[in-house]
Parts: structure tokens; C-alpha cells; sequence
């Protein structure tokens, strides 16, 4: 099966080692990878503030950089979300319309693409610990998924999962949001954190670096004992070099 990498542009800045995984992940699960290192961005930071003809710009050139026919895989539900929904307010009756619902037909989130497409649960990964998942707004809402990290994470080896309070409730990133509602985005991330610590979590997992990214923040800052990780770092977690593919 061959598969095209999407990589937003906050993991490849800021997590490149999560971009590593989802790669070293994909290829275990008997996917031929593939990566345009053209891509840039999906538009979303664009299409959020308002600025629409910034948003279709960047689109347009997404559309470009990725095929209609090969499946196109993400470590990230929120710009998965964001071409699935936004590229409709961006792309529909115009000349790209064809093109842009292919492609929103063949892209997905790691772990939505795991379960649904490779059918795939176990990678042998290995982490000690208690851990809590936080269910991104746009994984959940946008993307529709909810089963498909917990399954996943269910078959970790060392890992105890448990559901925390409100574990559907924003983390107060958004984005902009974070910038022009600080006060309040703390206080979300706040009651974020202390719902998982009240679970004696070691870990809060999630499938979006941007809440994630959000949510440590505010854990360095109070310095808590709390650790964040990306679904694709758990599953890569704990693999022995000469585990084979």
C-alpha cells in the first residue's frame, strides 16, 4: 500500500521526531511511504483569523503537492480536519472541485488509518506507566474519531489506561484563541491537567501536538508531574533496533 506523508508544519519545526515515527509506524504496517519535501502548509492558520484568500492560496498549492489516487496519512486531526471541512468553504463549485474531493477522500489521521484502512492494532510498543488520552475538539469532531487511539493504546505493553473527567473538553489552545483569550486558555489547560493528574496519570496522550503542545506548557510552567506524548511516540515507543518490519 502506498502512502503519502503529511506533515504539518508546527511537527516538522517543532516535533520532527513524531514525523520520524508516524514513518517508522506506517512502514511496519506494510505501507510504502513517500514524502514531498515541496509541502508546506494546509491553510488552516489562514482560514481560522479570517483571512480566506491567504487560506485558498496555501490550498491550492496543498492540492498541488499531494495525489488524488494514493492515500495521504497525518500525524495531526486538526489539519486532517481542516482539509476535510475548511477546503470546503475554500474549494467547492470551483475548478479545483473534483481534485479537492478526492483528495479530502484519501486523507486521514494516523490512527483513523490504522484501524480503519490497514486494520492494523499492534506495533509492539512498550511504555510503563498510567495514562490518560485527551480527545482533540478536531479529532472528534471534525475528524470523527474516538475508538480508534484507544484501541491502539489499549494494546501497549506497560501501559494502564484510564478515561478522565470531561476528557471531550476543549484544552484551550485554538490556535489564535490561546493568543487573544490567555486568561481563559490557561484556566481549560489548567482544569485539562488536573483532571489527569486526579487519574494518578504519568502520561496525557493525544493524537494533536497542537493541544498537547498547549497543555505542557502549562504543566512546565507549575511544574507538575505530568508528561505529554503524541500517539505516534507511544507507538514507537519500546522497539528493539532489530525488531523487523
Amino acid at each position: 500500500m502506498k502512502v503519502e506523508l503529511f506533515i504539518p508544519c508546527f511537527v516538522d519545526q517543532i516535533y520532527p521526531q513524531t514525523a520520524f515515527n508516524t514513518i517508522k509506524i506506517l512502514e511496519k504496517a506494510g505501507c510504502e511511504v513517500s514524502y514531498n519535501s515541496k509541502q508546506t502548509c494546509c491553510g488552516q492558520p489562514s482560514y481560522n483569523a479570517g483571512y480566506w484568500e491567504q487560506a485558498k492560496e496555501i490550498g491550492s498549492k496543498f492540492l498541488t503537492d499531494f495525489s488524488e489516487q494514493k492515500y495521504i496519512v497525518s500525524p495531526s486531526a486538526s489539519c486532517v480536519g481542516m482539509v476535510k471541512n475548511g477546503f470546503n468553504d475554500l474549494f467547492t463549485n470551483s475548478m479545483v472541485h473534483n481534485k479537492c474531493r478526492n483528495i479530502q477522500s484519501h486523507i486521514y489521521e494516523l490512527s483513523d488509518f490504522l484501524i480503519n484502512v490497514v486494520k492494523k492494532d499492534y506495533f509492539g510498543a512498550e511504555l510503563e506507566g498510567k495514562a490518560v488520552y485527551h480527545d482533540s475538539c478536531s479529532a472528534l469532531r471534525e475528524c470523527k474519531i474516538k475508538e480508534e487511539p484507544r484501541r491502539l493504546l489499549e494494546k501497549v505493553h506497560g501501559l494502564e489506561m484510564s478515561e478522565m473527567k470531561d476528557t471531550d473538553m476543549c484544552c484551550g489552545f485554538g490556535g489564535t484563541f490561546a493568543v487573544k483569550f490567555d486568561s481563559i486558555s490557561s484556566a481549560m489547560a489548567e482544569q485539562k491537567v488536573n483532571n489527569a493528574l486526579e487519574m494518578g496519570a504519568d502520561y496525557m496522550i493525544s493524537t494533536d501536538l497542537s493541544c498537547l503542545m498547549h497543555i505542557d506548557g502549562y504543566i512546565k510552567k507549575k511544574n507538575l508531574p505530568l508528561k505529554t506524548m503524541h500517539l505516534a511516540d507511544v507507538l514507537a515507543n519500546g522497539w528493539l533496533e532489530s525488531t523487523p518490519y
